[in-house]
C-alpha cells in the first residue's frame, strides 16, 4: 500500500510526502543466505515503528494495484528461465514469490517516481525488498533482482517524456558500489550516477575496479559518475548537482554503512544520513524519491536481531522525520 503526508506548509500549499510499502515482497526474504539473513520481520519493522511512532496516521492509504504493468513494461526478465543459472551464484536467492516481490518492488518505485514527477507528490520513500541496485541490465546478482531505480528512471525518461523530466540523478549511499546502475547510465548524459561506497581497493563487494574513483563513465556520459564516500558529498556532488540541475532526484537508500551494521562498518549516523539528505533536498525542488536498498543483514541470532531494532528506530524515524517536516 501506498500514501500521502501534509507536512510543512509552504505558502498556501500543503507539501506531500508519499510513503509505500507492500508485504507481498516480505514473502521472498525468509531465508538464510551464507550465514546472512535476511528476515521478513526486519523488513516489517521498519513499517511497525512508523504505526507506533504515529508518523504512519499521518499518511493516506491506497492500494499499489499498477506496480506490475509499470514495471513488466519498462524492464523485461523472465526469471523463472535464469533460475537453474542464477542459482549457481552465491549472492542470488529465488523461491516461489521472487518473481512476485521483484516486480512489485520495482513498480512501487516506478510509480511513486511517476507521482513525484508528475506533482501529484512533493517527494516519496519506498520500503521495497528485494533491493535493486547491483542488478545489472541483463544478470541480477548482490540480492538484487530488477535495478529498481534504474527501471524508475528510464521509464521517466523513455516512456513519460511528457512529464518534462530531462536530467535525473541517481544518488547512491549504500555501503556497496551501484554497479549495475553505473553500468547501465555509462554512456547516458540524462543521467548523473553518484555512488559514494566503501571500495577497499576493489576487494569490497562487488570487488573489482568498476567502483574505483577514475571510473566516471564514456563518451556522452563522460562525468556523469562518481565514486567515493561521506567527504565527497561536500566536494564533489554538491558542485556537480549544481551544474548538471536535475529534474528529480533518485536515491538508492541503503543503510549498511551505519554505525552498529557489521558489513559496512562505516560508522554513519543518523545525523550524517539526516545532512546528507537535507542537502539534496536542496535541488530539483525538493523532488527526490528514496528506494530501499541494503542494510541490516544481520548475523544469525537473537542478539544481532535486537542491534537492528535499536538501530533502525532512530535511523529510519529520523530519514521520514525530515522528508515529512522539511
Amino acid at each position: 500500500m501506498a500514501g500521502d503526508s501534509s507536512g510543512k506548509v509552504t505558502g498556501k500549499r500543503k507539501r506531500k510526502v508519499g510513503l509505500l510499502y507492500d508485504e507481498r515482497m516480505c514473502k521472498r526474504l525468509t531465508v538464510r543466505i551464507i550465514q546472512i539473513v535476511l528476515i521478513a520481520s526486519n523488513f516489517k519493522v521498519i513499517w511497525e515503528k512508523l504505526q507506533l511512532t504515529g508518523l504512519a496516521q499521518r499518511f493516506l492509504f491506497f492500494l499499489s494495484s499498477f506496480s506490475f504493468g509499470l514495471a513488466v513494461n519498462v524492464w523485461f526478465l523472465v526469471v523463472a528461465k535464469r533460475k537453474m543459472r542464477i542459482s549457481q551464484f552465491h549472492s542470488i536467492y529465488l523461491n516461489g514469490s521472487s518473481s512476485e516481490a521483484a516486480y512489485l518492488s520495482a513498480g512501487s518505485v516506478v510509480e511513486v517516481a511517476e507521482k513525484v514527477a508528475k506533482g501529484e507528490l512533493d517527494r516519496g520513500f519506498t520500503i521495497v525488498r528485494p533491493p535493486g541496485h547491483h542488478a545489472e541490465e541483463d544478470e541480477a546478482m548482490g540480492f538484487c533482482l530488477f535495478n529498481n531505480v534504474a527501471v524508475a528512471a528510464s521509464y521517466l525518461l523513455n516512456e513519460r517524456p511528457e512529464l518534462g523530466i530531462r536530467r535525473i540523478l541517481i544518488a547512491d549511499w549504500d555501503v556497496h558500489h551501484g554497479n549495475g546502475t553505473q553500468k547501465m547510465f555509462w554512456k547516458d548524459p540524462h543521467v548523473l550516477v553518484f555512488s559514494a561506497h566503501r571500495h577497499g581497493g576493489g576487494s569490497f563487494y562487488p570487488t573489482g575496479d568498476d567502483g574505483d574513483y577514475d571510473k566516471v563513465g564514456e563518451g556522452p556520459g563522460e562525468g556523469k559518475m562518481y565514486a567515493d564516500y561521506l567527504a565527497v558529498w561536500d566536494h564533489i556532488l554538491i558542485p556537480v548537482t549544481k551544474e548538471f540541475k536535475p529534474d528529480i532526484i533518485l536515491l538508492s537508500a541503503g543503510f549498511d554503512a551505519a554505525t552498529g551494521d557489521p558489513l559496512g562498518s562505516c560508522l554513519v549516523t543518523p545525523y550524517g544520513y539526516s545532512v546528507m539528505l537535507k542537502k539534496l533536498m536542496e535541488f530539483a525542488q525538493g523532488k527526490i524519491v528514496m528506494a530501499l536498498e541494503g542494510g541490516y543483514n544481520l548475523h544469525c541470532g537473537r542478539r544481532k536481531l535486537l542491534l537492528l531494532l535499536q538501530l533502525s528506530k532512530p535511523l529510519f524515524l529520523s530519514i521520514i522525520a525530515i522528508f515529512i517536516a522539511s
